[in-house]
């Protein structure tokens, strides 16, 4: 294994409980649902996932519980072809949970409840420390604990492994892991907790050039149906949209990040790389699920093909 020619992904791994409603219920309300499934997701493995079927070698370190959950989520990853073997099992906690409500226009509303995922250690990251030191690209987020995010960056920092960062969910201790971050990847909610004054309603590139001043050397904010803008580098970069009648947004972001470092990870320019990540994430909220929406390379580039220039 070469660097550049991997990616690891310290993260969390989840069971989607996901239920379908005609729209989101008000406080104290019963709305009836229409559907419901159990899928694998959780961000860490999701963005795993995601890679891994578009093509790039793949390790995954987190915890499951020892239960049927965990069970289903290592099967998913391993028929990605991710490599589970820094995947840890605890028998005193629950594989993590996610409750998903989806309406009738495809947006989401999530519930985390972390069980496993919080006992992610730091012994657990430095167990992974030779893979993530010739790595050429980690993967991280925040559901699992910040300790553990800001040892992961730490080890790759010194090795000169690029640190890519989801900052979700959005938390404002996250701040003080920019300087270790080579792309910090926020979407709107998360872009405005790091880096807005909530009184205040700043356009996405003045929030995205904050958190540069604050150490973060590119961001790229992931602005749903308007694209992703990217600031870094002394510019200022914007990847259209692939426009889609959406049916399911669960995991875009995620499908976002990992096919953009999978692209990276292969020396694809920037461009090209946003280009790419976008495509992948326009074909996956045309499906249903977090992992079970995710598409393989063929069919990201036959998309392409079909829709040419967004």
């Amino acid at each position: 294994m070469t660097r550049g020619s991997s990616l690891v992904v310290v993260g969390s791994l989840n069971a989607d409980l996901v239920t379908r409603v005609p729209r989101f219920p008000a406080p104290g309300e019963t709305v009836t649902g229409t559907g419901f499934a159990i899928h694998p997701g959780g961000k860490g493995a999701n963005q795993a996932c995601a890679a891994s079927r578009l093509g790039a070698t793949v390790h995954m370190i987190g915890r499951l519980g020892d239960d049927a959950n965990g069970r289903l989520l290592e099967s998913s990853l391993q028929t990605a072809g991710v490599d589970t073997s820094g995947l840890l099992r605890d028998p005193g906690a629950p594989t993590g949970t996610a409750l998903i409500t989806i309406d009738e226009t495809g947006q989401n509303q999530i519930v985390i409840v972390p069980g496993a995922n919080h006992g992610l250690s730091v012994g657990d990251v430095e167990g992974g420390r030779e893979r993530i030191e010739r790595a050429g690209f980690l993967l991280l987020q925040l559901e699992v604990p910040l300790d553990v995010v800001e040892a992961a960056a730490r080890i790759a920092r010194r090795a000169g492994t690029v640190v890519v960062l989801d900052p979700a969910p959005a938390r404002r201790e996250a701040l003080s892991l920019l300087p270790l971050c080579d792309y910090v990847t926020p979407n709107e909610i998360e872009l405005a907790c790091l880096a807005a004054d909530p009184t205040v309603e700043l356009p996405p590139a003045e929030l995205a050039a904050r958190l540069l001043d604050r150490g973060a050397r590119r961001v790229v904010a992931k602005l749903g149906a308007s694209g992703a803008l990217l600031l870094g580098d002394g510019a200022e970069r914007r990847f259209e949209p692939f426009p889609v009648a959406a049916v399911d947004t669960t995991a875009a972001g995620d499908v976002w990040n990992g096919a953009f470092a999978a692209a990276l990870a292969e020396g694809v320019a920037v461009d090209e790389a946003g280009r790419f990540a976008s495509a992948a994430a326009a074909v996956s909220v045309t499906r249903r699920g977090a992992q079970p929406s995710m598409p393989t390379r063929p069919e990201v580039i036959a998309f392409m093909e079909t829709k040419g220039e967004p």
